[in-house]
């Protein structure tokens, strides 16, 4: 709130992502300027709802509020739902580009899991969740960006979508690990003869080393994928996977020896806008199928 009254919608989605997802902010700069607004307004949703845990005291909290964003999508939510910047520029994206509800209302249903510490069963189940929410963003903004986006961004979105969702989890292990949530599918750890509280523990060992060399391996097999996929897909489209460019670099870091519950340091912001800026260039060549 600033002296001359509340700040507009669109300012307050850019200045929100632009504080809390870098990555996709530095992205959505490279759409064209009267679509940015639409990808602030959905990047500024992605931000509210994965970020529901670390506002509550308990997982039912957490749950009304994510409740809270589905009935505002069907228009059944209480009092002014607009008077909340991003829910109104969200609408508004919604109904400009025909945005389907449904994609919503799934990514809303997946994100319950963030809010208890239930461990991730399968690597499927890990797939279907990154899926129903990073793979979702990218569909979703591919659609802003174009308006009808073809089948080939659809399958590039899927495994984009999976191999950036795992290596942010990959990420955010320590951050997880101390909070009690285990997003390292059980069938994995199972494999190297690990437990859930294994993965949770704060003790390093060479078995957990290589369940996060299975989930690395996960993330560069979609990265993989999603290139091979781009071939074709339109370059209004290509501003949606920008983020994805990202993957090979955080993966080679996360490679290195170290202390999986001690946090990466993370790329300077210069040195992350440098790979977005070259990603651009190698997205262009992928979509030509070069």
């Amino acid at each position: 709130m600033s002296a001359s009254g509340p700040m507009p919608a669109a300012d307050y989605c850019a200045a929100l992502v632009r504080d809390l997802d870098r990555d996709r902010y530095i992205a959505d700069l490279f759409a064209p300027a009267d679509r940015r607004g639409a990808l602030f307004a959905l990047h500024a949703f992605n931000i509210e709802v994965s970020r529901v845990r670390e506002a509550i005291t308990n997982p039912m909290a957490g749950e009304v509020r994510l409740q809270w964003w589905s009935e505002a999508l069907i228009g059944n939510g209480r009092g002014d739902v607009r008077a909340n910047p991003v829910a109104g520029a969200l609408l508004d994206a919604i109904d400009t580009y025909r945005l389907p509800r449904e994609t919503f209302f799934a990514l809303l249903d997946a994100r319950i899991f963030d809010l208890y510490d239930d461990p991730m069963p399968t690597v499927n189940d890990l797939e279907g969740y990154a899926g129903e929410t990073s793979s979702a963003l990218i569909r979703l903004a591919t659609l802003i960006l174009s308006g009808s986006a073809g089948a080939a961004s659809a399958e590039a979105a899927g495994h984009a979508g999976v191999a950036y969702a795992v290596t942010g989890m990959l990420r955010s292990f320590p951050i997880h690990a101390r909070r009690g949530q285990c997003y390292v599918p059980l069938d994995v750890l199972k494999a190297h003869g690990l437990t859930r509280d294994d993965a949770v523990s704060g003790r390093t060992s060479p078995a957990l080393a290589a369940a996060l060399g299975d989930l690395r391996a996960l993330a560069r097999r979609h990265y993989e994928a999603a290139l091979e996929a781009l071939s074709g897909v339109a370059p209004a489209e290509l501003p949606a996977f920008l983020p994805l460019m990202l993957v090979p670099g955080d993966l080679a870091a996360l490679e290195r020896p170290h202390d999986p519950f001690r946090s990466v340091p993370a790329t300077s912001a210069l040195g992350r806008l440098w790979r977005l800026w070259r990603g651009a260039g190698a997205l262009r060549r992928a979509a030509k199928g070069g």
